[in-house]
C-alpha cells in the first residue's frame, strides 16, 4: 500500500557541528512510502505529481515536523520496572534494584510480558530502533526479538554475558555463554531487521575468560556488533582495574580480547584518558554518552567535544533504566545542560542530528536508518511542538524552525509525539 504523508518535513545529511549545510527541510512536505520504504521526499506538490504516487492514502500532519524516527543506542530491557529507584551509585544500584529485577528473566512468560512493554513504551516515545541489552537468560532475548520482528522494528539485541560478581540466577559461565549465544545468533540475527549485539555486560561480571569467549564470537562473527560499559564511575574503574592487574587501563581490559571495532559500543565512556580516546579513534570504536543515567547515578558528565575532537564517534541514549526517561527529547535536554556545564553550547539542529542521523551513524545503519531518503525504511516521528499548553505559550513566540526544536528539545516527552511510523506503518492508536 502507498501513503503520502504530509507536514514539515526535517531530515540531516551532515552533522550540523561540522557543516552549516546540513539538513533539508521542506515546510510544505510530503513523504512517499511504498511497501515500507520511502520513493521520494520533497516539496507536497512535486511528490503529490510524481505518477508513482498515484491511489497513494494522504495522511495529513500538517503543521507538525515529521523527522527520522529516533535511535537509542544503549538501553537495558530488562530495566523495566527499575527506572526511578531511589540509588547510591552505580554498583549499589545494581545490587539492590537491577539484579533482583533480572532474575525474573529466566520466566519465558514475565519476558514476553514486559517485552511488549518496552517496545510500545519506545514506539510511544518516538523511538523506532534501539541497541538494548537483554538479561543473562536466553528467554529475555527470544522475548524481544520477537515483539521486534512482530512490529517490524530495527533492532539490535543480545543477552548479557556474566559470569561473576552477580547472584547465582544471573550468572552463565565462559563456555554457557559462548554456547547460548551462538545458538540466538543462529536464530534471531539477520532474520527480517534484526541484528545481534554480542554483550558481555563489563568487565566486573565477565572473567577473563568470558570476555575471551567474547572476543572469539566477535572473531567468528564479523558484522555483528559489541555492546558493553566503559568508564562509567570511578568506583567501577579501580574496581575493573583491581580484577585486570595487566590492563594498563579499563579500555585496554576489552582491547587485549579483541573487542574494539567499528562495530563496538562503549555505554558511558566518561572518565577516559588520551590513551584510551586514541585508541578508541584508531580502532573505530564508539562511545555512547547515557546524559541521564549520568546525572541520576552522580556518574560524571561526558566530554562530547574532547571525544569528537580525537576523533571517536558518539551517540546518545537514554539507558534504562538508571535512565530517566524513554524519550529522546527528555535525554536531548539533559545533554544539552552537560553541555552548558562544560561551555559547550549545543545547537538544537546538532542535538536532533545526533538522536537520528548521528545514532544511525554510530550503529552502523545509516544506510538503512536515520535519514528521510528513498531507499530507506519509512521510520518516523511525527512531532508537535504545541503538545501541552505550556508549549504552545511558548511556541507563540517561537521565529525558527530551530526555536521550535528547541522547545520540543527542553519541554517535549511523549505528549509530543503525535505519531511513530515504522515501515510506513502507524505505531500509535
Amino acid at each position: 500500500m502507498k501513503t503520502l504523508v504530509r507536514g514539515r518535513v526535517l531530515t540531516f545529511h551532515a552533522d550540523p557541528a561540522d557543516s552549516a549545510d546540513n539538513h533539508d527541510y521542506h515546510e510544505n512536505g510530503a513523504i512517499l512510502i511504498d511497501a515500507g520504504r520511502i520513493v521520494a521526499v520533497g516539496d507536497h506538490a512535486d511528490v503529490a505529481a510524481r505518477a508513482d504516487a498515484a491511489g497513494a492514502a494522504l495522511i495529513d500532519h500538517r503543521p507538525h515536523i515529521v523527522m527520522p524516527g529516533f535511535i537509542d543506542p544503549h538501553i537495558h530491557f530488562p530495566q523495566v520496572q527499575v527506572i526511578a529507584s531511589w540509588g547510591e551509585q552505580l554498583l549499589d544500584w545494581l545490587n539492590t534494584y537491577t539484579f533482583p529485577a533480572e532474575l525474573k528473566f529466566a520466566d519465558a512468560a514475565h519476558a514476553g510480558a514486559m517485552a511488549g512493554a518496552f517496545l510500545d513504551l519506545l514506539l510511544a516515545h518516538g523511538t523506532t530502533t534501539a541497541c538494548a541489552f537483554c538479561s543473562v537468560h536466553p528467554e529475555s532475548a527470544e522475548a524481544l526479538f520477537a515483539g521486534a520482528q512482530a512490529r517490524g522494528m530495527a533492532m539490535v539485541a543480545g543477552k548479557v554475558m556474566m559470569d561473576r560478581n552477580a547472584p547465582d540466577g544471573l550468572l552463565d559461565t565462559p563456555q554457557r555463554g559462548y554456547d547460548e549465544t551462538t545458538a540466538l545468533i543462529a536464530r534471531w540475527h539477520g532474520r527480517d531487521r534484526l541484528r545481534y549485539a554480542i554483550s558481555p555486560r563489563f568487565a566486573i561480571t565477565s572473567t577473563p575468560e568470558q570476555l575471551r569467549a567474547a572476543g572469539t564470537l566477535a572473531a567468528e562473527h564479523p558484522g555483528l556488533h559489541v555492546q558493553t560499559h566503559l568508564s562509567e564511575n570511578r568506583a567501577e574503574i579501580d574496581f575493573t582495574l583491581s580484577l585486570y592487574p595487566q590492563a594498563r587501563d579499563y579500555l585496554d581490559v576489552y582491547d587485549r580480547e579483541g573487542l574494539l571495532g567499528p562495530r563496538t559500543l562503549m555505554g558511558h565512556a566518561i572518565h577516559l584518558g588520551a590513551r584510551e580516546l586514541a585508541r578508541m579513534a584508531d580502532t573505530g570504536t564508539r562511545a555512547i554518552h547515557c546524559p541521564t543515567s549520568n546525572l541520576f547515578l552522580g556518574s560524571g558528565l561526558f566530554d562530547d567535544h574532547s571525544a569528537r575532537a580525537a576523533g571517536v564517534v558518539t551517540g546518545v541514549a537514554t539507558d534504562i533504566g538508571a535512565g530517566t526517561s524513554y524519550s529522546m527529547l527528555a535525554t536531548l535536554n539533559e545533554a544539552y545542560k552537560i553541555a552548558q556545564l562544560q561551555g559547550r553550547p549545543m545547537h538544537p539542529l546538532q542535538a536532533f542530528h545526533w538522536a537520528t542521523r548521528g545514532n544511525a551513524i554510530a550503529l552502523g545503519m545509516e544506510d538503512e536508518i536515520g535519514r528521510i531518503a528513498p531507499g530507506r525504511h519509512a521510520d518516523l516521528v511525527v512531532l508537535d511542538p504545541r503538545a501541552t499548553p505550556a508549549m504552545a505559550l511558548r511556541a507563540d513566540a517561537a521565529g525558527s524552525l530551530a526555536e521550535e526544536l528547541f522547545i520540543l528539545q527542553i519541554m517535549g516527552d511523549d505528549r509530543a509525539v503525535a505519531q511513530t511510523y515504522v515501515q510506513g506503518r502507524a505505531m500509535k492508536g
